[in-house]
Parts: structure tokens; sequence; C-alpha cells
């Protein structure tokens, strides 16, 4: 009997996390679209719980038991919007799909260049979305015509390197020939660039 309750208050918490959603998405402003996701995650836990703890259907749980279940709400809630709303928005591996798709299901592998370096940055104005999300953040402002790293930001990017370069891997498939090379993608990178703000 607990187990089919635990079951039916999961799948209340789903229905809540899924109005909730298409409530925030329908009818307010999105900044960054994983943070509102989670917020409304949190949110939905929340109101879950609060049917859980006022409900004499669920008195059979202990308090324990009621606990364990919101966390577990708020891991799915933080699955969710990390593993759907988020990946959809960001992945490359979906626009190459849709993209795909758009263009009658083929498209020259020789214009992959192309696509991402022109079609790709304008049809997500994906520098707008990036930069938004980083100011957001709190990971770089922006003055004037130049994007600055903030403490968090710098830090935030000695992490990513430090990952990068000793914990991803060595040994990676790129088409058809595995290769360390995304372990320091920046040794490819202009010497000297004109873009920098002091110039």
């Amino acid at each position: 009997m607990k187990t089919y309750k635990a079951l039916l208050s999961t799948a209340i918490f789903i229905f809540i996390l899924l109005c909730a959603y298409y409530i925030d998405i329908r009818y307010f402003r999105v900044d960054v679209v994983f943070y509102s996701s989670l917020y409304v995650a949190i949110l939905s836990s929340i109101l879950a719980a609060a049917i859980l703890y006022k409900l004499s259907f669920f008195s059979a749980f202990s308090g324990f038991e009621k606990k364990q279940m919101v966390l577990i709400w708020i891991l799915l809630g933080y699955i969710f919007a990390i593993s759907i709303p988020t990946v959809i928005d960001r992945s490359l591996s979906f626009y190459i799909l849709e993209k795909l798709q758009q263009r009658g299901g083929g498209i020259r592998l020789d214009k992959f260049n192309y696509i991402f370096t022109t079609e790709y940055m304008r049809e997500h104005r994906l520098v707008d979305i990036r930069l938004t999300e980083q100011v957001a953040s709190g990971t770089i402002v922006i003055e004037g015509n130049c994007v600055k790293l903030t403490d968090r930001g710098d830090a935030l990017a000695s992490f990513g390197q430090f990952f990068r370069r000793n914990l991803l891997p060595k040994k990676r498939l790129l088409r058809g020939e595995y290769t360390d090379q995304l372990i320091d993608p920046f040794s490819r990178s202009d010497s000297h660039p004109d873009y920098l703000c002091n110039q």
C-alpha cells in the first residue's frame, strides 16, 4: 500500500511540475532556461510536499519517509530541468538533427562548418543567449563594448580548465580518429588576437 501511495504522490509531483513549467514558459519572462526550470522544480517540490504533509491519505508515511520523497522530487526536478528544456535549448546535437530535418534529411558534410559558423549562430542568436546567461550567472559584466570576467567567472574558468585538462578523456573519438585535442582547445587559438579590450 505504501508503494502505491509513494508512486501516486510522485505522479502528483510530476503533474504539478509539468503544469508549473508550462505556466512559467507561457506566461512569465524567462532570463535563463535552466534557472527558470530549476526554480519551477523547487516550487513544484514545495507544492507537492504541502499535499504530502496535509492530506491524511499520506499519513502512513513517517516524517523521515516524507522527507526522503521530497528530496527525491527535488532531484527528479533537477534532472528534468537539466535534461529536457536545457538540453533541447542548448544542444548542438539536437540542432544537427533539426537542421537535417529542415533541409530534407541530408546535408553535404563539407558544408557543416558554414552551417555552424553562420546559420547556427544567426538562427539561435547564440552569442546573445550565452552572454545573457553569463551576465545572469554573475560570471561576466558588460561595460560599454567590453565583456569582462568577474571573480566568480574567473574561478569557474579555472575549474573548467583544470577539469578539461585532467578529467576529460585523452583518447576521444572525433570523426574516426582518437585524439586529445579537446583537452587543450586553446592550443589552436590565434596567438595575436585583435579583439582584446585594451587594444
